[in-house]
């Protein structure tokens, strides 16, 4: 195998038909550019289950517990081992990759991660109704809008 190039691909990760079609887009191009693959699945509380932006209500008082996350953090790990088996049948052997499972809003830890100018961000989308878009934000909007690398956004095949 060759040495890895230093350009970087960060591929935001869910198992829905885009984040599906993202992963498999960037392990394609991965593969194809000798380059570091990095499968994110942030998670935080109070977030829907495919990264949704969390909607503050100001009406309750917060309260501050303290949290390890070991469940959510095995669930975010699995959630990418499952993709990557629909995907690629299993994790590739030829391509370098990283797993991340971050605690924090997705669009926000996606577009940190992506720092360097030679990182490629990758995230899928769905179409969606713009109330429900409205409500819980679109990660991939937030990413486009705010890393600092050129962003992928890969549809869900439709």
């Amino acid at each position: 195998m060759s040495t890895p190039s230093p350009e970087r691909i960060i591929v935001g990760v869910d198992d829905s038909p885009g984040g599906l079609a993202a992963l498999r887009w960037a392990v394609h191009r991965a593969r194809s550019r000798h380059c570091q693959l990095i499968a994110v699945r942030a998670w935080a509380l109070q977030l829907p289950r495919h990264g949704g932006r969390r909607i503050r209500d100001d009406r309750h008082r917060h309260v501050v517990v303290s949290f390890a996350g070991t469940v959510q953090r095995s669930e975010a790990g699995s959630v990418i081992q499952r993709s990557f088996q629909l995907t690629s049948g299993g994790i590739p052997a030829d391509v370098p990759i990283r797993i991340e499972t971050p605690e924090g809003d997705p669009g926000t830890v996606l577009a940190g991660m992506a720092r360097r100018d030679s990182d490629l961000l990758v995230v899928g989308t769905r179409p969606g109704h713009p109330a429900w878009q409205a409500r819980h934000g679109s990660v991939s909007g937030y990413c486009a809008r705010h890393a600092n690398c050129p962003v992928v956004v890969i549809p869900a095949p439709g």
